[in-house]
């Protein structure tokens, strides 16, 4: 969900905003809550006035900013702290970020837009990077937190410290390389995994703490593929490993570019080793010698490399592909072949 392009405003949109931050950062990990969302609230708040032009990008940024408690987690690995709201009855997706790459040098990203339907192509998109010219300060406090200014507000933005997570030893094989976790915004986490030899990355499900769906089997006389109830990602048990490979992503999450549209865009960037991304990406593929960074954006343009090693099915027919994977004519090579397909360019 992440990227550039990625009202009902005023009250509501501070409650929703609010909500949404203090459910993430008012509670200790792994707390059970209870928010039930009424259709009440929900009707009341499509059919209310926008209390700002939403066309106007500083005055929506002041709508979302003056909604937000005085500190937030930001639990996305790519930095997306997202809100959404409803503005003439239409409802907007949106992001501030504090990218690894600019966040130092005071720039704060604000993107919001209407959220994509099936029925309509009306993109509607707006993204500013706002800075000390805007009235926006930005400054590192300790760490991974940030004191976002404007307005006379302050706001500790606490970035998620994974630096001391690493896989299990028997969750990486010889000739893969960690290249950092990574924590999704579906609320799951991840290892990304580099196999030098066959020049692939990997999602792998972190499984250290308990895992936030349910993971029920494809077919039930298969236990190996497994799909979530919740997020519709789909994975593979690895037979030469302890680990759950991400295989699948469910297309349409990726076309509405919500929540569950997979980890693409949510890479480890707080823990990047030096060149080790950038290594791994052109390892892969060589032609992109001097267009990216460390972090695999594009020099000098919007957009970043993709890093998407599994499958966008549309149906949960279509995953039954994976099932030849369990063939034990199948050597090392071609089973890590058969569950890891190349990625999409």
């Amino acid at each position: 969900m992440g990227g550039a392009g990625r009202g009902r405003a005023g009250p509501a949109l501070a409650a929703a905003v609010a909500a949404a931050a203090l459910g993430a950062a008012g509670l200790p990990a792994g707390a059970a809550s209870l928010e039930p969302v009424f259709n009440e609230a929900f009707i009341e708040t499509v059919r209310g006035e926008a209390a700002f032009d939403v066309g106007d990008e500083m005055a929506t940024f002041g709508a979302v900013f003056g909604a937000l408690p005085e500190a937030v987690k930001v639990y996305p690995t790519e930095n997306y702290y997202y809100f959404s709201f409803y503005a003439g009855g239409v409802e907007y997706g949106g992001n501030l970020r504090l990218d690894a790459a600019d966040r130092d040098d005071g720039v704060l990203h604000f993107a919001y837009y209407r959220k994509p339907q099936p029925w309509t192509d009306r993109a509607g998109a707006h993204y500013r990077q706002l800075t000390a010219a805007d009235g926006v300060r930005v400054e590192r406090e300790r760490g991974l937190a940030y004191r976002v200014t404007y307005g006379g507000k302050s706001v500790v933005f606490r970035l998620n410290d994974l630096s001391d997570v690493t896989p299990p030893d028997d969750a990486v094989r010889a000739g893969e390389t960690f290249l950092g976790p990574v924590f999704d915004e579906s609320g799951l986490a991840f290892y990304l995994l580099f196999d030098t030899g066959r020049r692939e990355f990997m999602f792998v499900l972190d499984e250290r703490e308990r895992v936030a769906d349910e993971l029920v089997r494809v077919r039930e006389e298969h236990p190996a593929l497994t799909v979530g109830e919740r997020t519709g990602f789909a994975f593979y048990e690895d037979r030469h490993a302890r680990r759950k490979i991400l295989v699948g992503v469910e297309a349409g999450n990726v076309a509405l570019n919500n929540y569950h549209d997979g980890p693409f865009d949510q890479l480890p960037d707080n823990f990047v080793r030096g060149e080790e991304l950038r290594e791994a990406i052109l390892a892969k593929h060589p032609d992109l010698q001097g267009e990216i960074d460390r972090f695999g954006g594009f020099v000098g343009s919007e957009g970043r490399f993709l890093v998407n090693p599994y499958v966008h099915y549309g149906r949960r027919g279509e995953l039954e592909a994976f099932l030849r994977c369990a063939d034990p004519a199948l050597d090392e090579e071609g089973f890590y072949r058969c569950v890891t397909p190349p990625a999409r360019e």
